[in-house]
């Protein structure tokens, strides 16, 4: 007997919970790689390690997440470098998102006036605190909507992470169609459990931005 809609609906929510685990890593990966690349980019004076970021950012932007999550997954475990499918899901999306966010960060930092640091300099803060106390905050309005985009985005890129057997929900949905054929229900399902997270996250984005606005 087939199972019914709620019943295949059950089976996705778990990968549901797997694909919220994935975005939630790959996130924190991305804020905090792509700020501190953001940093280098904008304020360093070596031509040597700007070049260096802009390959990095340049490699990761324009290959295939995809590609990169088989070489975490499949590659390094040639040479005894083991990840999780979790782990190099988690890993890969993050590594991406990092330069992803390096250029959204940079062009947030450049877009601020450089009156404003030296202003904050000049009032006696450390240039340690005139980043966390000044800039950033700034930046951080200057940047959520793209931050938004960037997290929609990454929620459904968690889709590819079932390639390398990470059990999120297009890897159960794969398998329910495999073991009972109702194609249409199952994929059904799947994009509307997907559009129930994307959805609310892009909203919240959204009225994160509009109150930051209002509150300028």
């Amino acid at each position: 007997m087939n199972p019914g809609f709620l019943d295949i609906l059950r089976t996705l929510l778990a990968g549901a919970a797997t694909a919220a685990q994935v975005a939630v890593g790959a996130v924190v990966i991305a804020l905090a790689g792509g700020l501190l690349l953001a940093l280098a980019i904008v304020f360093t004076r070596s031509n040597a390690l700007r070049l260096v970021i802009g390959a990095y950012v340049e490699w990761m932007r324009n290959v295939p997440a995809l590609a990169h999550l088989f070489v975490l997954y499949f590659g390094l475990a040639a040479v005894g470098v083991r990840f999780s499918p979790l782990g190099a899901a988690v890993l890969g999306l993050g590594l991406v998102g990092a330069a992803v966010l390096a250029d959204v960060f940079a062009s947030g930092l450049r877009a601020l006036h450089a009156g404003q640091r030296e202003a904050a300099l000049a009032a006696g803060l450390t240039p340690a605190q005139a980043l966390r106390y000044v800039l950033l905050p700034q930046m951080l309005r200057l940047t959520l909507p793209s931050i938004g985009n960037y997290a929609s985005q990454l929620i459904k890129d968690t889709s590819i992470a079932s390639a390398i057997a990470a059990p999120e929900i297009m890897f159960y949905a794969r398998n329910l169609v495999t073991s009972t054929f109702q194609t249409p229900l199952i994929y059904g399902g799947a994009i509307l459990l997907y559009a129930c997270i994307v959805l609310p996250v892009s909203s919240a984005f959204a009225f994160m931005s509009r109150r930051l606005e209002v509150g300028r």
